[in-house]
């Protein structure tokens, strides 16, 4: 892919899925923003449902999502019937405004739910909701996974899934608390195609513990021998400050940041000799998938669940932790299972945190999703292209940005440096002591 560069990658940036990141949101926002948000809604908006489902059967201890172990049947149930609620309390804010273009389940694994209680939810959303044309797409857990999932998938015609693969190496799984022969991932595979799922998406990841490089490549070639649409390639966030689970993962075990790079690049070379398009610095497809397409002809985008051909401008997150992303506001749910619940429960939105976007935040977040979806962005309206070109000079030198009057574009060796280099677009990184994930 491109030289090794380590100066340029020793600052932790965000994967920015959202600007302002979630890093800036502050508790200054609540029902009012969430109503006055909704309101702006027309009657033909394309809207994007987020449905999360905090629970998982097994906890994995790398996992950086808000779920927790799936070990009481009352405790599913009575969150299920408070995301009911707030389903309600949407559709009834919305009143028929809106047409829902797409609605994704995720966690957490969502099949650690009862295959029924997702059937009714499901069809909960669809009988409130303008969604009879929707496109449903789920994350899923291969270990809690079968037939009767099957069968719900098919009855409800979900075409998208995306399986929580990660790697194939026993010792590696062990490191990691997820232990899934890739036998019991190959039948998975084979019920979702019978069941109907035409893009099927495997998440992979490197730079975990006692992961080297033949291990990683073995891993992506048992993978593509099952011949998934897209791969999302991931490097392992070792954050135990932020996530106590992680404290179970011996750090000295970890892959170092030029391990971390090799590796990246020999995911990117394994993927594309396989056939599969890069897409952004993460993402692979077929090039008849729609996400390789949407690459194509310039309407992909970048949201929280990373590259998508969703061209919704409006993405509403229900559940504990979700959040909803308008134009002018990025509003996130209480992460609290128990709080949400309450709020739900006492007719109220879920609303906690989360940022109102300025409109010199909307320009900065068009500029920063072009520039990772596209390699280029028109900084002309950010209004300060000369600090942000002073910024980039260490990335200009080596050849890795060029410059058409105020565009930036990027070289075709720049992609494993494409966060750090948004982040110099971003003033909040500029003086923020957060801690993030390591650029690659």
């Amino acid at each position: 892919m491109t030289r090794y560069y380590p100066e340029l990658l020793s600052t932790p940036v965000p994967r920015y899925t959202s600007f302002p990141t979630a890093a800036e949101f502050h508790n200054h926002v609540g029902q009012g923003d969430m109503a006055d948000a909704l309101s702006r809604i027309g009657n033909d908006t394309p809207v994007s449902l987020y449905l999360h489902l905090p629970f998982c059967r097994q906890i994995c201890w790398y996992c950086g999502c808000n779920t927790a172990a799936a070990n009481r049947v009352a405790r599913l149930s009575a969150y299920l019937v408070n995301l009911g609620r707030e389903i309600d309390l949407f559709a009834t804010q919305l009143a028929g405004r809106g047409r829902i273009s797409r609605i994704a389940f995720g966690g957490g694994s969502p099949n650690a739910i009862a295959p029924e209680q997702f059937d009714h939810l499901l069809r909960h959303v669809r009988g409130v909701f303008d969604a009879t044309d929707a496109e449903i797409s789920v994350e899923l857990d291969p270990r809690g996974f079968d037939h009767r999932w099957a069968q719900v998938i098919a009855r409800n015609r979900v075409r998208r899934a995306s399986l929580g693969v990660q790697t194939f190496a026993p010792h590696v799984q062990a490191a990691i608390g997820r232990v899934q022969p890739l036998e019991s991932v190959a039948c998975v595979v084979g019920q979702l195609r019978a069941a109907g799922v035409t893009s099927l998406n495997f998440d992979m990841m490197y730079g975990l513990p006692h992961q080297n490089d033949a291990d990683l490549e073995e891993s992506l070639k048992l993978a593509i021998d099952l011949s998934p649409d897209r791969f999302a390639v991931f490097g392992y966030a070792h954050v135990p400050h932020l996530l106590p689970r992680q404290r179970r993962i011996d750090a000295a075990a970890l892959p170092d940041v030029e391990q971390r790079f090799a590796m990246a690049a020999h995911a990117h070379s394994l993927l594309e000799q396989a056939g599969y398009r890069p897409i952004g610095f993460d993402h692979f497809a077929r090039p008849e998938d729609a996400l390789s397409q949407a690459a194509q002809d310039g309407s992909m985008r970048r949201n929280f669940q990373g590259y998508t051909d969703d061209d919704a401008e409006i993405l509403i997150g229900m559940g504990a932790s979700a959040i909803s992303s308008f134009p002018g506001y990025l509003l996130q749910n209480e992460k609290n299972s128990g709080r949400y619940q309450l709020r739900v429960g006492a007719g109220q939105f879920a609303t906690a945190r989360g940022i109102r976007r300025s409109a010199q935040d909307q320009w900065r977040g068009a500029a920063i999703e072009q520039l990772l979806c596209s390699g280029k962005a028109d900084l002309s309206p950010l209004g300060e292209v000369a600090l942000i070109r002073e910024r980039l000079i260490p990335f200009a030198e080596r050849g890795l940005i060029g410059w058409a009057g105020n565009t930036m574009i990027l070289g075709h060796e720049a992609w494993p440096y494409a966060r750090g280099i948004a982040a110099a677009l971003d003033p909040y990184r500029q003086q923020s002591t957060t801690r993030f994930s390591n650029a690659v």
